[in-house]
């Protein structure tokens, strides 16, 4: 089982603190909204809800409603999710009391139980969030089956306080959740930001008769089971898209999706399903196995991931909510052993050759990708200008997995910290989601934004993923630079609309706001053959006043778009996430008070910088290359070799032969290409089992 070592809280708390008092002060928030942004990807990332949107609303004292938010997706999960945060903005606060839960819980319900009045609603201002959160319960109640209501705090939980039974609300269920301090650090502190997925068996139908299907001395384990309908139904209920995190293509297609011919074949020859489905391929990090009567008995999985099969997961969960017999389905599964410090690397690998009938070149898109291994290796080696006034150059600091920046800097000394802490400001750290909403509106697609952090990274993923395979050289220092100011971009966006909170911004839809916004400049500029001077904007390191008002002037006409949907159409967070909303968008007219003409380059000079970038990461590529091959040593390059004829590893002439090469590298270097070729060709051993300890 994975092992999470728990955080000093205190340290924790302050962190925070400090990171929550930085975005507002950064984005003009309230530090209740700021706190909110700083943790909301952490929910969202952990699995539990797939989006949460800040719709804050509070009655009048007397009324007790408090709603912040909501999340998750009403018309696939048939579950809705309120939330309230309780930010005390305090490390020395008392803890949060069984009292004080209750009546924090009480306050959503009283929301929600309003929001069904019509009467209550007609009330509100139309601009209103609560008004639009309402109309939109409103709308699809009879949609939802279940209530979800999440507490999120920056206080400690009693420990008396053991959990809250289930309760039943307009004959839907209820359930509660809450984030504290506690679980916050605990999950920020793992590397994958997850909780530990522990599969009970007996808990879903009962434990699986398995083969073992690994030999004695061999480096992994590996089961096979024929697993009942009902207990994967189960399963999924139970965790549903974190089972299938580790494989960007189910992530974006399967989830909730009914696959008709896997349906048809539950209704009407579900003795045929075992002979008809492929079944799932599936990893674990840990398996617990006991011996009943002579026969192996699986009686529990930690972090099961299902790397191929999700739709048909998916499918039998959606059949057996919809009250389908499945006692006569089974699905064959095969489970592979990878214990956690491996996961990352072989889980992928994986993922793509057990989807290699439909292959997705984002299947292995994690924190181990090499894409986001180069974005780390830059962000650590290039310094930003400095800014105007200031003497000191400093990094954006790419964190590729959770808790990376908090993690480097417990382990320095306190002078280390004071001169690490000047050159990685707080402010320019950055996150996958952070890099993936700014790439992600810069290519035009802000209903993609607008689904949320999690699902617009998937997408982003899944592009990044096909245009590394295909030109990995673009991704360069050039496209690191231009990455970090579109960042930067989008974030002073952010700030522009709060601070029209006195003029035309009405409050609410700000993340939809920004990233129209910008999409529209883009859109404009690319109409007339331009594009921002991203270069000057980089050397400046901030957005010049002229950028200032032209992205007023955009986010003030985007955001009355996003409040005017179509007539008996959806509401403006729905609209946003429509290609509909975007084509009408990029319609609208504007007439700029301002001149861009010395913040624009053309098309030509911008494709131009791009190839050089390209060119300069191909002689970067090759020089680290041939320095890997210098570090593995002829010894090392001499055990590959023999270990690839005991295992009848497949090469290509080229290949055996740049592998011979590397074994006489004392007497004769390799060439860039050929170092290149050999790093790879190591690489690909290296998923196939080839142990570093064998180099020795």
């Amino acid at each position: 089982m994975a092992v999470t070592t728990m955080p000093d809280i205190d340290e924790f708390a302050l962190t925070l603190q400090e990171d929550v008092r930085l975005l507002s002060e950064a984005n003009g928030l309230s530090m209740e909204e700021a706190f909110f942004a700083r943790v909301s990807d952490t929910i969202t990332g952990s699995g539990e809800v797939d989006l949460l949107e800040y719709f804050h609303h509070r009655g009048t004292p007397q009324s007790g409603i408090r709603v912040d938010g909501w999340g998750g997706d009403p018309k696939r999960g048939g579950e809705l999710t309120l939330f309230v945060v309780d930010h005390a903005d305090n490390i020395d606060a008392p803890t949060l009391t069984g009292t004080e839960l209750n009546g924090l819980f009480k306050r959503p319900l009283r929301f929600l139980k309003a929001a069904l009045d019509g009467e209550w609603r007609n009330r509100l201002e139309e601009t209103s969030p609560g008004f639009e959160l309402s109309e939109m319960i409103s709308a699809r109640w009879n949609s939802f089956r279940k209530i979800r209501l999440l507490l999120v705090t920056d206080r400690k939980l009693s420990s008396r306080v053991d959990g809250r039974e289930m309760t039943e609300f307009h004959d839907r269920t209820v359930s509660y959740s809450v984030w504290d301090i506690n679980r916050l650090a605990r999950i920020e502190s793992s590397s994958l930001a997850r909780e530990d997925i522990v599969v009970t068996l007996e808990e879903h139908g009962g434990a699986l008769a398995v083969l073992p299907a690994h030999m004695p001395n061999s480096p992994y384990a590996a089961y096979l089971a024929a697993m009942p309908g009902s207990v994967l139904a189960s399963i999924y209920e139970r965790w549903q898209a974190r089972l299938l995190e580790q494989n960007v293509r189910v992530f974006l297609q399967a989830r909730g999706n009914v696959n008709k011919g896997i349906r048809n074949t539950i209704e009407e020859a579900p003795e045929m399903f075992f002979a008809y489905n492929n079944g799932i391929t599936a990893t674990a990090e840990a398996v617990e196995i006991e011996d009943r009567d002579g026969v192996p008995t699986m009686t529990t999985i930690t972090n099961l991931q299902i790397v191929n099969g999700g739709q048909t997961s998916a499918s039998i969960h959606a059949a057996s909510r919809a009250g389908k017999d499945l006692s006569n389905i089974f699905v064959q599964m095969k489970l592979s052993i990878v214990d956690a410090e491996r996961a990352e690397k072989i889980v992928p690998d994986i993922s793509r050759f057990a989807n290699s009938q439909n292959r997705i070149a984002a299947a292995d898109f994690f924190s181990n990708h090499p894409f986001h291994v180069r974005m780390e290796e830059i962000s650590r080696r290039i310094f930003a200008p400095a800014r105007e006034g200031q003497f000191t150059q400093s990094r954006w600091f790419y964190e590729r997995a959770r808790g990376q920046f908090a993690d480097l800097r417990s382990r320095l000394t306190p002078a280390q910290r004071r001169k690490f802490d000047l050159e990685h400001p707080r402010s320019q750290l950055f996150t996958k989601t952070d890099l993936a909403k700014a790439e992600m509106t810069w290519r035009k697609r802000p209903e993609i934004v607008s689904l949320g952090a999690q699902k617009n990274f998937a997408h982003f993923a899944h592009q990044i993923g096909k245009e590394w395979d295909k030109k990995e050289a673009a991704f360069s220092e050039e496209w690191f630079r231009n990455a970090v100011t579109k960042l930067l971009v989008f974030r002073k966006t952010e700030r522009i609309v709060s601070d029209a909170a006195s003029s035309w911004y009405t409050g609410g839809l700000r993340a939809n706001t920004v990233c129209y916004a910008i999409a529209k400049l883009v859109h404009d500029l690319d109409q007339e053959g331009q594009s921002l001077d991203l270069q000057k904007i980089w050397s400046i390191q901030d957005i010049p006043d002229v950028l200032v008002d032209a992205l007023d002037q955009y986010a003030e006409l985007m955001h009355m778009h996003l409040l005017a949907p179509p007539t008996g159409g959806s509401n403006p967070t729905e609209w946003a996430k429509k290609k509909a909303c975007v084509e009408a968008a990029m319609r609208q007219e504007i007439e700029l008070r301002c001149d861009l003409t010395d913040l624009v380059v053309s098309v030509e000079e911008t494709r131009s910088r791009s190839a050089a970038g390209k060119r300069d990461q191909l002689m970067i590529n090759g020089i680290q290359a041939q320095t890997k091959v210098v570090e593995v040593g002829t010894v090392g390059w001499e055990d590959l070799k023999a270990w690839a004829e005991k295992t009848s590893m497949r090469l290509t002439p080229a290949e055996a032969g740049i592998l011979e090469a590397a074994t006489r590298i004392r007497h004769k270097p390799l060439s860039e290409a050929q170092a290149v070729r050999a790093i790879s060709l190591l690489e690909r051993a290296a998923t196939s089992g080839f142990s570093p300890k064998e180099r020795i």
